[in-house]
């Protein structure tokens, strides 16, 4: 995440499990793309130019020498037979310089990505609505949107892209398997995934993917919260049923961050404050071990003292997974669920002259008890699976269990 206006992101997985079992675990930093990006975003969190100050790395030179590139290139244009696309070129040169850093959320953004990237962003989008994350050298599912083109042909959790409308998807970006994945609404895309082991054809007719980013409801004396991303209307929109369910006098509630990869970091901090007093610590960023930004709820909280439970799976990523640390080592919510997805890094945006953007992990971020769960995610207060079974048959023992508990 990052400090101000985030994305997230993600990345490893284990082995999917079979229909009648758990719904696997991800062991991994993300970057969540819906629908082919959600991101790093995470889905991540971004922060922008001017809200950190600027840093520089250790051991990096004041410039690079570009006389190796030069070369090649001469060389290339010397003796390559066919046309080169110098555009295409330059982009791939900027790409590769980004990547051999070697980390999986540092990435360059050509301006159709960065557009792309912030659409994504918004929940707008046109593709077959999928969280996705890389591990090793595939592309994998972090999970698909709920009713989205995905879901309903059958892609489940931790499923493993090794094709793509029959070309390999092997060690390709996140960002690659977006652009294939992609298309106009009403066009098809074919996938091989990997499960459990064995392989599984499944064809997508995309869709416009339009995710609203909170929505909420009342049963009885619960209220119920649903955040599926952490975007620019999420805060306004969490205090404003926040009001409600104070106007009605819901003494217990539900805050719903399962399947949630993630998003703006300053709205992970306003949805905190709703319950935590003003000054209440959200979360540190470290840089090389040292806290250079400590994050705290800024307002008066508005169901401060409410009976809360968190629901989280291997889904909720870097924003839903700062929510509910805070919550969590605050004292004002218990964990219900599965292990959280695990990604502790906070992500810059960067703006460039070209259109484009540079996406940079610039800190790791820390729950007030100091934890980083980078790779680890949250282990849940109270562990309650939802297996294939149960999504299949319209069943939901983690709400089910969420709602007995504050009963």
């Amino acid at each position: 995440m990052d400090q101000d206006n985030t994305n997230m992101q993600q990345e490893p997985v284990k082995n999917l499990r079979g229909s009648g079992k758990k719904v696997g675990k991800f062991l991994v930093a993300v970057i969540i793309f819906a629908a082919g990006w959600l991101v790093g975003n995470g889905r991540i969190s971004l922060n922008t130019a001017s809200d950190v100050a600027e840093q520089v790395a250790l051991n990096a030179p004041a410039n690079l020498s570009t006389d190796g590139l030069q070369e090649i290139y001469d060389k290339l244009k010397a003796n390559y037979d066919g046309d080169i696309d110098t555009e295409k070129l330059l982009d791939g040169l900027k790409k590769g310089a980004v990547a051999a850093v070697g980390d999986t959320y540092t990435e360059y953004l050509s301006p159709d990505e960065t557009k792309e990237f912030n659409s994504d962003l918004n929940g707008t989008f046109e593709g077959i609505g999928a969280e996705l994350s890389k591990k090793d050298n595939f592309v994998v599912i972090v999970a698909p949107i709920k009713g989205a083109p995905a879901e309903k042909a059958g892609v489940q959790p931790q499923d493993i892209i090794v094709e793509i409308d029959g070309e390999p998807a092997a060690d390709i970006t996140v960002s690659e398997a977006v652009k294939r994945i992609r298309g106009e609404k009403g066009t098809t895309v074919k996938l091989k995934l990997i499960r459990d082991g064995e392989a599984v054809d499944v064809s997508i007719v995309r869709d416009t993917i339009d995710i609203p980013s909170v929505e909420w409801s009342i049963d009885g004396d619960i209220g119920t919260i649903i955040i599926s991303r952490f975007g620019d209307d999420t805060v306004s929109l969490t205090q404003k049923a926040a009001k409600e369910f104070a106007s009605k006098n819901i003494k217990k509630v539900i805050l719903d961050l399962r399947g949630d990869p993630g998003g703006l970091l300053d709205a992970a901090v306003g949805v905190a404050n709703v319950w935590l007093p003003e000054g209440t610590t959200i979360l540190e960023e470290k840089r090389g071990g040292e806290t250079v930004k400590t994050f705290t709820a800024p307002n008066s909280p508005i169901l401060e003292g409410v009976k809360t439970v968190v629901l989280i799976n291997e889904g909720s990523a870097s924003a839903s997974e700062i929510v509910a640390g805070a919550l969590r080592d605050n004292k004002a919510a218990t964990l219900m669920g599965e292990k959280s997805f695990g990604k502790g890094s906070v992500q810059q945006l960067l703006d460039l002259k070209n259109g484009g953007s540079l996406k940079v992990t610039i800190a790791r971020w820390y729950t007030p008890a100091g934890k980083n769960i980078d790779k680890e995610g949250l282990e849940p207060d109270q562990k309650v699976e939802r297996t294939v079974d149960d999504i299949k048959a319209g069943r939901d023992p983690q709400l089910d269990a969420a709602k007995a508990a504050l009963k």
